[in-house]
């Protein structure tokens, strides 16, 4: 059974290794603000747990186990998102401190409960896949909205980020997943996108549009 501070840095390693599958010291240092050797000490114990591989001056990575054990967590955490969303009326920019609590409750009955109250949801309240049982996670193929082009109609289906700064803007544009958009075009000053929204034209940023995951309608 990982502690509360092991699982965080669990999750942590897997947001992190994305598509190399590796992180540095340096990084999980400095995404958790804790000290190089704090987090040194840390990577030695999972590493005995037999959840992730280290070997001094290089990058760390989950074992298979690992990623199993840190894709459970994110199933805690987006359920939870999920259910104070759905079943308690919680907006989607105050369920996140909450579930980051929920998720270290280690009985595995309660969330399977949890999900079977909502009819199993494949995503959480931002369009994140929620893990199975078995920790598998659905691959994601939506497109960012500034790689679509002009007169391209999307539906927003997920989001590259989900600070509580980021979904209050949404909130401000009236922007939720399942709004429809169509992309008038593209700046070549600054690449901000000017999109219609319900006949209403808006400006959108970069680091804006390429948080915003969307499909194109067919």
């Amino acid at each position: 059974m990982a502690t509360t501070t092991e699982e965080n840095y669990l999750k942590t390693l897997f947001h992190l290794s994305g598509k190399t599958g590796q992180v540095s010291i340096s990084e999980l240092s400095k995404a958790l603000e804790v000290s190089k050797p704090t987090a040194n000490s840390m990577v030695k114990n999972l590493q005995a747990k037999g959840l992730i591989t280290y070997e001094k001056y290089k990058p760390l990575s989950l074992t298979k186990e690992g990623r199993k054990a840190a894709a459970l967590i994110l199933r805690k955490h987006r359920l939870t998102e999920m259910y104070l969303v759905e079943k308690m009326g919680f907006g989607w920019e105050e369920v996140h401190e909450i579930a980051e609590q929920v998720e270290h409750i280690e009985s595995p009955a309660f969330f399977d409960r949890m999900d079977e109250l909502m009819d199993f949801p494949r995503a959480d309240p931002h369009g994140s896949p929620i893990p199975d049982k078995e920790g598998r996670i659905a691959t994601q193929t939506n497109k960012r909205l500034n790689e679509c082009s002009p007169g391209t109609e999307v539906v927003l289906r997920a989001l590259g980020e989900s600070s509580k700064e980021f979904l209050e803007f949404l909130d401000s544009r009236g922007l939720t997943l399942g709004s429809r958009m169509k992309v008038i075009s593209m700046s070549a000053f600054d690449n901000s996108v000017q999109v219609a929204i319900e006949g209403k034209n808006e400006s959108l940023s970069t680091k804006v549009s390429e948080r915003l995951l969307v499909d194109e309608v067919e």
